[in-house]
């Protein structure tokens, strides 16, 4: 990319910075050009996850839809460039509540609390609902929001404690507490090596864009099923001069019709994105091992088959140079695997029929909780599938059969056994049983990612897509997560009349996205078709 004529001057974290180009966008400034890897980029140029939030002289903005132009002469703070109490005291706190899993989000989100939180008025109260209108501009898939607001309300609450705020501070974090353990919860809960920890808050958590070699080429997917390769994302995104999608104003539909037969219950379910944060990225050198796509994350198993390690090892292996493969929010949506749709049948003896979108696995993981129910795979246009996304196939059959024989609690495969309750209010009580909790604050985050996901995927997430297979929902905002706002009060209690809570430990969070799909679902009085639009909260 050749510069623009003039150059500007700025500061970011104190410290003067010059750019020859005014026509980037402070994100690419901060990562490619200062090497700053707190900003995360996990929708650009779409503005909408808020992972690259920054503060503009005090006041938060989204990084990858400011022109860096528009903000010359000004101060830029990221998480590196907050004081080091104010950063310390968030980490902390963040640790301690486990508010953050992937680590992706947070750094982002620390950011804007940091700076919100930061009153004239050392007298007023800051509330939960606060800090959820504060978390309107951010996405946060893992941890279900309440860890996030309970971290925010301890950080505060220590800031404002002058007398005992550092006594306080030292008692969170992982004082008291094993790190091993915690970071073994997680992995067993992530379905991949994860770490726990202030650095894993701070986003430092090895994600392999961050990790790349700063002279790595940069390939992008072209719209041909190639690669464009250049010296850096900026010149790689010039090149493909892809125009960013957008949002269809058509809704969700089912693909699959309901099988013939006479059903107590019934249920239709259309695509839905993982919609994890990090999207997918990989490097390789020349003749070596490229890097892994999950990171400090697992990405509810949709990267299980990533695209980008293998296209890393061919590309550098061709140009004889360490290559970086990114897919943006868009690539990912195209090309991602997607929870299979299903339609399906039951009666109250346990019989039935589910007839699913053909994916490879699918019919093994419906078979392993519901052995006597029929299966049925169909070929439907429509974006890639896979049974490894969380519980696919194995939970809507076990949600089907509890809802058809009135039970409440829901056991896994792996044997993990949870309940959830809806009171009057739209709260979510969650009780689960999944051997050791190892590290209970741990354990409690990921269990609440869970019960928020499932929230989600019955009452708002779905991908339209036509009948000829083409996705029209590619921003990350139309996916259908729940903000925070919008999501329920979540209580997570280990509870030892479900099973065991002393044995040997096993993943919990995919009981849970059952019970609690099942518990919505009866809620709301078993309509026929997920997503159903109707919320369990409402502002």
């Amino acid at each position: 990319m050749s510069p623009a004529i003039g150059g500007i001057e700025l500061t970011v974290d104190g410290v003067a910075v010059h750019v020859d180009d005014p026509r980037l966008s402070l994100l690419a400034v901060l990562r490619d050009q200062i090497g700053n890897q707190s900003v995360k980029d996990g929708c650009s140029p779409q503005g909408q996850c808020g992972c690259c939030t920054v503060l503009v002289d005090g006041q938060p903005r989204v990084a990858c839809v400011t022109p860096v132009r528009r903000v010359a002469g000004r101060s830029i703070t990221t998480l590196d460039g907050l004081p080091p109490e104010v950063r310390d005291r968030w980490l902390s706190a963040f640790t301690a509540f486990a508010a953050s899993q992937c680590g992706f989000c947070t750094p982002g989100i620390i950011v804007r609390l940091a700076a919100t939180t930061n009153r004239s008025d050392p007298q007023a109260t800051v509330t939960p609902h606060d800090i959820e209108g504060a978390l309107g501009a951010h996405l946060c898939r893992c941890t279900g929001w309440g860890p996030i607001v309970d971290a925010a309300v301890a950080a505060t609450a220590a800031a404002d404690d002058h007398d005992c705020g550092q006594e306080r501070l030292g008692d969170m974090g992982m004082v008291g507490r094993n790190p091993d353990a915690a970071a073994r919860r997680a992995s067993l809960e992530g379905g991949c090596a994860q770490q726990v920890g202030a650095r894993i808050a701070a986003g430092q958590g090895g994600f392999a864009a961050d990790t790349a070699p700063a002279d790595a080429l940069v390939a992008l997917p072209d719209d041909s099923g190639g690669w464009v390769v250049a010296p850096s994302l900026a010149e790689a995104r010039l090149a493909r001069a892809k125009v960013q999608g957008r949002r269809t104003t058509q809704p969700p539909i089912a693909p699959l019709e309901l099988p013939d037969g006479q059903w107590d219950l019934t249920l239709r379910t259309t695509w839905v994105e993982p919609a994890y944060l990090e999207t997918d990225a990989s490097w390789c050198a020349p003749g070596g091992q490229p890097a892994s796509p999950l990171a400090n994350g697992g990405a509810f198993g949709a990267k299980t088959d990533s695209l980008a390690p293998d296209a890393a090892r061919h590309l550098a292996d061709t140009h004889q140079r360490t290559v970086l493969v990114l897919l943006d929010r868009e690539d990912t949506v195209r090309l991602g695997p997607k929870r299979p749709p299903i339609a399906a049948g039951i009666r109250t003896d346990g019989s039935g029929v589910v007839r699913v979108v053909d994916t490879p696995g699918i019919e093994a993981a419906i078979a392993s909780v519901a052995p006597a129910l029929s299966i049925e795979t169909v070929q439907v246009p429509g974006p890639p599938t896979s049974a490894a996304v969380r519980g696919a196939g194995w939970v809507e059959a076990a949600v089907l059969l509890a809802a058809a024989g009135g039970h409440e609690h829901i056991t896994t495969p792996a044997g993990a056994t949870a309940a959830a309750t809806i009171d009057e209010h739209g709260s979510v009580h969650v009780r689960v049983a999944c051997g050791d909790p190892l590290d209970v604050p741990v354990l409690t985050s990921y269990c609440t990612g869970a019960a928020h996901m499932a929230i989600g995927w019955v009452t708002s997430e779905g991908l339209s897509v036509s009948p000829d297979g083409t996705i029209g929902d590619l921003t990350i905002r139309s996916f259908g997560v729940l903000r925070a706002s919008a999501t329920p009060t979540i209580t997570v209690t280990v509870d030892d009349s479900l099973g065991d809570t002393t044995g040997t430990p096993v993943p919990g969070g995919d009981a849970v996205f059952a019970a609690v799909a099942l518990a919505v679902w009866r809620h709301q009085g078993f309509p026929p078709a997920w997503p159903t639009g109707q919320p369990l909260r409402s502002r």
